[in-house]
């Protein structure tokens, strides 16, 4: 892996040279999870995506499906990485997600699916996927100790699991859960694996003008943000190609939010009256 800088408009840009790793990033086949493959895929890298079913279109890698909540399944996806290309660099655990669900009148088996969804299966997949990561690297390929942490798991977090989630409890507790986990992870596999999370904030995906009730919808939410925008699948991507280079930073949190939220009293104190 290398890492460049050149000078450009806006000012530094680095760009990272990930020829030779081999990356799996789950839900990698839309929205952030499909940005983050097509950068690693940029960068040089390998890229193996998953997803519960075949999209029927062109994703930016090698498609497995399998269900990362299935312990079997995960079983048979990082096997399949380890019989195709003998070596697994970085993991990006991204498949997560929930429905608008609060607690009262829903059952509880949608918050127990949400929950695996989120916080189980990136455990799992982690899990099975240590030993590959573990032996990461070119000293460790040649039959020698790595020479350092090499092997990268990343995990994307969410703030909505740093302050209350209405309508997404089950959600914000399983991200909470998942930051949690990475830094656990970071102290139990150190120094052979480094482990971290980004914490994405709100995000425009394809998705977006659709939840947030269309473009003028998504302009307003921006405006929201100190930094005037959503993030985009590019500043998760860039991210996760910084993290996944080998270096020193493990159990981090990094806060993909533009400055947060403004908080809404803001608003109701300039408003009449305030």
């Amino acid at each position: 892996m290398r890492r460049t800088g050149e000078e450009g408009e806006g000012g530094m840009r680095v760009s990272y040279d990930h020829t030779g790793s081999v990356v799996l990033v789950t839900g990698g086949t839309r929205g952030i999870g499909a940005g983050i493959a097509g950068a690693f895929l940029d960068a040089g890298a390998e890229v193996v995506v998953c997803a519960r079913k075949d999209p029927g279109a062109a994703v930016p890698g090698r498609l497995v499906t399998a269900d990362v909540r299935d312990p079997a399944d995960v079983d048979r996806l990082v096997g399949e990485i380890e019989d195709r290309y003998g070596r697994l660099d970085v993991v990006v655990n991204n498949a997560g997600g929930s429905p608008y669900a609060p607690v009262a009148g829903t059952s509880a088996r949608l918050h127990a699916r949400i929950v695996e969804l989120n916080l189980t299966a990136p455990l799992l997949v982690a899990q099975r996927a240590y030993p590959l990561l573990a032996a990461s690297g070119p000293a460790a390929a040649a039959g020698a100790e790595p020479a350092g942490a090499t092997g990268s798991v990343i995990m994307i977090g969410s703030s909505s699991g740093t302050r209350p989630s209405p309508g997404t409890s089950a959600y914000g507790a399983a991200k909470a859960g998942l930051h949690h986990l990475a830094a656990c992870l970071a102290a139990e596999w150190a120094p052979r694996v480094r482990v971290n999370t980004v914490v994405v904030g709100l995000a425009e995906t394809e998705a977006a003008a659709g939840h947030y009730g269309g473009p003028e919808g998504v302009r307003r939410m921006g405006a929201a943000i100190p930094a005037g925008r959503m993030a985009s699948p590019a500043d998760v991507a860039a991210a996760c190609l910084w993290l996944a280079a080998p270096g020193y930073v493990t159990g981090a949190e990094i806060l993909l939010h533009g400055g947060g939220e403004i908080p809404a009293w803001r608003e109701i104190a300039s408003g009449p009256g305030g």
